[in-house]
């Protein structure tokens, strides 16, 4: 539970609080004293009569009631002062930077079991135990550097880590990133990162509150409760972006399905943060580089004016917007032509426009103006000014925070020269602004975002789902384990998924009757082996009866074999959606470019069940080879609105069959008017 004693404190206490700033009981009371903290600040030190300037109680039984509790001791002695602070002193609060609890040994995590107990009798918040503690307007409860410049509209930050929180600070505060909190939740017990967003939800206040979260998470706790208050709070206008650590372990675990092999938490991650509409990151410098974007106007389009002094800079930032699916459009034409005659002689105005080391800050001035007034198709300008040698930065930097101000369209500064401008670079980050010292990592971090669908509606739609005849089928399947050919049709047709004509039989007369009724060529399978290609079990184009036969006798020869199954030949492009089920995450879907090459390539998107018809395009249009699904080199593109289609039906579906544990449609074929799924395997666990 989170509180007003730990949000905004009347009253602290730092039991351990030293001397020493060098260490933590003694940097907590320093950064709490150098934060303003106007309420009573009371130390706890056995040994100090004073501490930094603060009487020190040598005994917590002698300090008055107190709102929060800072605790800096050895683990051991925690829970008796938690027990003794709530029960005498009425604290309801406590930050507990200690470690040595839960993330140690078993000891430990009684003692911080006792920690929880107590709390939850006296119905006291706690942060950790084992964090650097917790950072706002209020109040400085932490005992590490940097302390970043805090304003009310600054960023929201929660960290399940509180040394990589201090990394991710850094990061920031050489940006100009500002903060509105800082919260280090160490073991995160009582108080998670989804709890923290739970409350950021219920309680916000459009006016008031921070529009930008970020994230460091480690451990996803309780999915649904992450996905629904984040979703929520990009909803009513916020921006979130997150880093989740620690999710590449199971890709390489055996599998029986192609799903199975390419499926990870990982998978479970990135379809979570896609469903809420959370950019995801991969780096302190992309998420740190992703909330300095947030604090600018929102992007509203893909087209970009480069304006530069330096022709190398404005070169890789074309790249690498032009790689990330943004534009850097060519500028021409009569206005194009009036600003190059008010730039000196050797200017390029073609974008990137490049106005020459010689260009003054006034010329930056005039070209920024036209970019904003005058080029309509420009929805954004990227201004990459470092230390030509030539000119007064002071003057440069001026003429940028005047149009930043200004401008409608968002202004990206990128000003490199850290070293050799840092002075005129700090100055102008102390007027609010943010620095993009890296034209690539902010490319990168624009398409990240612009990548990034919005929240899914919340609501579930069934898209006709025959759900009582779904659990029908699943009710009367007796083992667990890969159904029989026929029960994967019955399932797939209960969510209305066209199927490719097939028959499975122990008879060559019945296939052949069969394959003479819908019409050779067709297609052998191989019925009993879970991968068939791979004991040569698939047999392509057979356009004779004779043909059929010979296949069908070597067929029944392979190991484990229990049938053969002869479907019509049909020819497109192959496609794959798979499933696996996620403990506590749920189904996470996945689509791709289908066949053999599935696992080779692994150019899947990832979706978490159920799924919307804007998710699933949103899946679809992220592949790499989504180019090859539009069509390309004169071949017609695919249906892909029947794709999508067939991802939000099964989806649907899985979200209500929990018993299917692994799902492939492998392949799918493709054209410009049907998507027809061919070849299918479903793990059920009951």
């Amino acid at each position: 539970m989170i509180n007003q004693q730990l949000l905004n404190p009347k009253s602290i206490v730092v039991i351990g609080g030293s001397n020493n700033v060098h260490k933590p009981g003694g940097a907590i009371v320093r950064n709490i004293k150098n934060g303003g903290f106007d309420g009573p600040l009371h130390i706890v030190n056995p040994k100090e009569d004073e501490v930094q300037g603060i009487k020190a109680y040598h005994d917590v039984k002698d300090i008055p009631n107190t709102d929060l509790a800072v605790l800096v001791v050895a683990a051991k002695f925690c829970p008796d002062y938690v027990d003794y602070l709530c029960a005498e002193k009425g604290v309801r609060a406590f930050v507990i930077i200690s470690a040595g609890f839960g993330e140690e040994t078993k000891a430990g995590a009684e003692l911080e079991q006792r920690i929880l107990d107590t709390c939850k009798k006296f119905g006291a918040a706690l942060i950790g135990p084992n964090c650097i503690g917790l950072l706002n307007r209020n109040h400085h409860s932490v005992f590490t550097l940097p302390i970043p410049n805090l304003n009310p509209q600054g960023v929201d930050f929660v960290s399940g880590s509180g040394a990589t929180a201090v990394f991710i600070l850094e990061s920031a505060v050489i940006k100009g990133l500002q903060f509105n909190s800082v919260w280090s939740i160490g073991n995160g017990k009582q108080i998670g990162i989804e709890d923290v967003l739970q409350y950021m939800d219920e309680r916000f206040n459009p006016e008031t509150d921070s529009k930008v979260k970020l994230l460091y998470i480690e451990n996803i706790s309780n999915p649904d409760k992450l996905l629904y208050h984040a979703s929520n709070l990009i909803r009513k206008g916020c921006r979130i972006a997150a880093i989740k650590a620690g999710s590449s372990e199971s890709g390489s675990r055996a599998a029986s399905s192609h799903t199975g092999a390419i499926a990870s938490s990982d998978s479970a991650v990135e379809a979570l943060f896609r469903k809420a509409g959370i950019v995801r990151c991969f780096s302190r410098e992309e998420l740190t580089t992703v909330g300095c974007i947030f604090t600018l106007p929102e992007l509203k389009g893909k087209n970009f004016a480069i304006v530069t002094h330096a022709g190398g800079p404005g070169v890789m930032l074309t790249d690498a917007l032009s790689k990330g699916g943004l534009n850097v459009p060519k500028i021409e034409g009569p206005e194009a032509d009036e600003l190059k005659a008010q730039l000196f002689p050797g200017s390029s105005v073609a974008n990137p426009i490049d106005f020459l080391a010689t260009g003054t800050a006034e010329q930056l001035g005039t070209v920024i103006d036209y970019c904003e007034n005058k080029f309509d198709h420009i929805d954004a300008i990227a201004v990459i000014y470092g230390t030509p040698g030539l000119t007064h930065l002071y003057e440069a930097y001026d003429v940028l925070d005047k149009k930043i101000k200004e401008c409608k369209k968002p202004i990206f500064p990128i000003l490199p020269s850290l070293h050799t401008a840092g002075p005129e670079v700090e100055e102008f980050l102390k007027r609010g602004h943010v620095n993009f010292s890296d034209e690539v990592t902010l490319a990168t971090a624009l398409s990240q975002i612009m990548r990034t669908p919005r929240p899914a509606p919340p609501e579930v739609q069934l898209y006709g789902i025959d759900l009582p005849r779904l659990h029908i089928i699943i009710k009367g399947i007796e083992n667990n384990g890969y159904v029989s050919p026929e029960v994967v049709r019955d399932i797939l047709s209960c969510a209305g998924i066209p199927q490719v004509p097939e028959m499975v039989s122990t008879s060559k007369e019945e296939l052949r009757a069969f394959a003479e009724r819908v019409g050779f060529p067709v297609v052998a399978k191989v019925v009993g082996p879970i991968h068939k290609s791979d004991v040569g079990g698939v047999t392509l184009n057979i356009r004779t009866p004779e043909h059929l036969e010979l296949e069908f006798d070597r067929m029944m020869k392979i190991k484990d074999a229990t049938g053969v199954m002869v479907q019509k030949m049909m020819k497109g492009t192959e496609l794959f959606i798979g499933a696996k089920y996620e403990t506590r995450f749920g189904h996470v879907i996945l689509c791709g470019l289908g066949g053999i090459f599935v696992e080779v390539l692994k150019d899947v998107s990832s979706g978490l069940a159920p799924l919307s018809y804007g998710e699933a395009y949103s899946m679809i249009h992220s592949l790499k080879g989504y180019k090859i699904l539009k069509g390309t080199r004169g071949q017609k593109g695919i249906n892909e609105q029947k794709f999508a289609e067939i991802i939000v039906r099964l989806s649907t579906l899985l979200r209500f069959a929990t018993e299917i544990k692994e799902m492939d449609i492998n392949p799918l074929l493709a054209d410009e008017n049907d998507v027809v799924a061919v070849d299918a395997r479903i793990l059920i666990e009951k």
